[in-house]
């Protein structure tokens, strides 16, 4: 835990307590699952996103938070066989938990762009109603040619031109889900249920990526617009998540970071004529609970050392370094020499924050020299997120404190194991979290927005549903 979280206070002591915001997320392909645990099961089977959702609902989270990978990874050419693989169809998945949750959001990462607004608007409005008004789509974007070689348009988008399609893609949707009228359809005892006349009225929008016009045929959903969740993080990105998204899953997460980016993001809502409480800022998190402090970090290192084995280490280290390093001593030092920065792909599918090889490296190198760490060492430290380590009690507070001062909303957990790495924070964390005053003790809605506390949607007409 770091100096400033612990110093961490909230600015103003006299407003009632925020109400902590959490989701559960299943994992998608990454390396922090550890898979050779006992308890590891499948990240296929139903069962397993059934036992995932079914903790949540019944730790009175928000929603359960489904990711998505379109395309295997491949590292150094070949299939990466270090990550989960293979994700089902995120609508097929969503729709399944709709019919065994009864409360829980059900929110799904969908690409815009891969995909058409019209089928898109189509299958949430159609979840949304499956579940009664729980349905959430992650909005991402993709100027990624390797993944977009599974599909027609594969390549063809320019980075600098992914948000001008996803801004488009909302739009689109947003103009869809609004063409039916809130009481579009009436019941007729003779005759059936029927739709009221002018209740539906025709679609048209002409833009730089879409030229689309018809009616559409899904009535309006229980939220009327499904919520939208964003990731962004570039100026581009935090300006779209300020005038398009109702929660942005955000990757700060060191207090001070985190603190800063929460006040950028919201002080942009301003000049798209929104409030504060419009938007959620909800970084992805992960955690290890202990009977005792030390405990806690004990069980800590060691889930770092299995998320970050020999060969992952290795594997991370060459895509910094953009070359084969597998005659290198995972446990030896970081190498001297500088990247290759000709092959800067050198891993294929797998989203990149930073794009300087160079710079990368020299601090690495930097922080291995200082701290005398090898190369698995080094991995451990810099590729790890946040994690809230502690007995119940603490783990509560960190998480508290991160929210009552201000640097986000909540938390999306993201859990070691599948599918029962949520059990003991459900048991022993949410209890506490009731206790401080900060967390439901019961829903108190039926929809995903009434849980996030925010407004309805409005209709075309600019009236709440």
């Amino acid at each position: 835990m770091t100096e400033s979280f612990q110093n961490a206070q909230s600015s103003d002591r006299t407003r009632p307590r925020k109400q902590i915001h959490l989701g559960a997320h299943f994992p998608g392909v990454n390396n922090t699952t550890v898979w050779s645990d006992p308890d590891s099961g499948s990240q296929i089977e139903f069962s397993s996103f059934v036992h995932l959702a079914q903790t949540a609902e019944r730790g009175l989270f928000d929603f359960f938070f489904l990711a998505e990978g379109l395309r295997l990874r491949e590292h150094r050419g070949r299939i990466h066989d270090l990550d989960v693989v293979g994700r089902p169809d995120t609508f097929t998945v969503l729709n399944a938990l709709a019919a065994v949750t009864d409360r829980l959001g059900l929110a799904g990462t969908v690409n815009t762009t891969f995909n058409e607004p019209y089928e898109l608007a189509r299958q949430f409005a159609s979840l949304d109603h499956l579940s009664g008004g729980r349905a959430a789509w992650n909005a991402v974007t993709s100027p990624d040619a390797f993944t977009g070689e599974n599909f027609r348009r594969g390549g063809y988008l320019e980075r600098e031109r992914r948000y001008e399609r996803a801004a488009e893609i909302i739009a689109v949707a947003r103009l869809l889900w609004d063409a039916w009228a809130p009481d579009a359809v009436e019941a007729d005892p003779a005759t059936g249920r029927f739709l009221r006349e002018g209740a539906v009225e025709a679609f048209a929008y002409l833009g730089a990526q879409f030229d689309v016009s018809g009616t559409f045929n899904v009535p309006r959903s229980p939220q009327g617009h499904p919520v939208i969740f964003q990731a962004g993080d570039s100026d581009q990105g935090r300006e779209f998540g300020a005038s398009h998204a109702d929660v942005i899953f955000s990757r700060h997460t060191e207090h001070a970071d985190a603190k800063a980016f929460y006040a950028d993001v919201k002080d942009r809502l301003g000049r798209h004529g929104r409030e504060e409480r419009d938007l959620l800022i909800m970084p992805g998190v992960s955690f290890v609970l202990g009977d005792t402090e030390a405990e806690a970090r004990e069980n800590a290192e060691e889930v770092r050392r299995k998320q970050v084995g020999p060969q992952t280490a290795i594997a991370f280290l060459e895509q910094v370094w953009g070359q084969d390093l597998s005659h290198l001593d995972p446990d030896g030092p970081v190498p001297e020499f500088d990247p290759e920065t000709a092959d800067v792909h050198i891993t294929r599918g797998r989203v990149r924050h930073q794009q300087d090889q160079s710079s990368i490296a020299q601090r690495w190198k930097a922080i291995a020299d200082a701290k005398e760490l090898s190369i698995r060492e080094l991995v451990i430290e810099t590729t790890a997120r946040l994690q809230l380590v502690g007995t119940p009690a603490s783990v509560a507070a960190q998480i508290d404190d991160y929210v009552q001062g201000d640097a986000v909303d909540g938390f999306i957990l993201v859990p070691h194991l599948t599918p029962g790495g949520l059990d003991r924070f459900v048991d022993e964390v949410v209890p506490i979290l009731q206790e401080r005053g900060s967390f439901r003790t019961e829903y108190t809605g039926t929809t995903l927005r009434d849980h996030l506390g925010l407004a309805p949607a409005p209709t075309k007409r600019g009236t709440p549903q």
